[in-house]
């Protein structure tokens, strides 16, 4: 199981990291449904089967198709690099150090403060429930807006000569 984990994890990472290094905007989409599938993973190793099914059919699906759908209408090339960039990676770099400190500290501290692990049990079923039947107005009008987006992309999108 742990190294399963950490498999999953390896993968995320590496995904965030081929993310934010590629050239392409529709590499740099790709590599990030690498990232919700591992993501998933995790979700199912933790037990959580109704958030990594959401997190598959959701993000990795609708989410993501809707950005390559974007990328694609925008014909959007390589990425320009700028002196902001350059000097984003001189702060980026200890500011990610400090970050990284940061979270070190309140994971191990955290860690020391659970007394009872099992403690933390139920199921997503209650959530389900509540989703698809007492907010399932505001579930669906989602979808809508979702799919009003991608018509205001391809309006956008379009030529003058189409």
């Amino acid at each position: 199981m742990m190294v399963l984990f950490f498999a999953l994890a390896a993968i995320a990472v590496a995904g965030a990291v081929s993310l934010i290094y590629q050239k392409e905007p529709i590499h740099s989409a790709l590599s990030l449904i690498i990232v919700m599938v591992a993501l998933a993973g995790l979700y199912l190793l933790l037990g959580a089967e109704f958030i990594s099914a959401v997190q598959i059919i959701v993000y990795a699906g609708a989410i993501m198709v809707l950005f390559v759908f974007v990328i694609m209408l925008l014909n959007a090339g390589n990425e320009e690099r700028t002196n902001f960039s350059r000097m984003a990676a001189y702060i980026g770099l200890p500011l990610a150090v400090i970050l990284g400190a940061g979270l070190v500290y309140f994971v191990s501290r955290g860690s020391q403060e659970v007394a009872n692990p099992d403690a933390v049990t139920g199921t997503t079923r209650p959530l389900a429930m509540m989703l698809f039947k007492d907010y399932v107005f505001p579930f669906e009008l989602t979808s809508i807006l979702i799919l009003i987006a991608i018509l205001g992309a391809v309006v956008l999108a379009r030529r003058e000569g189409d």
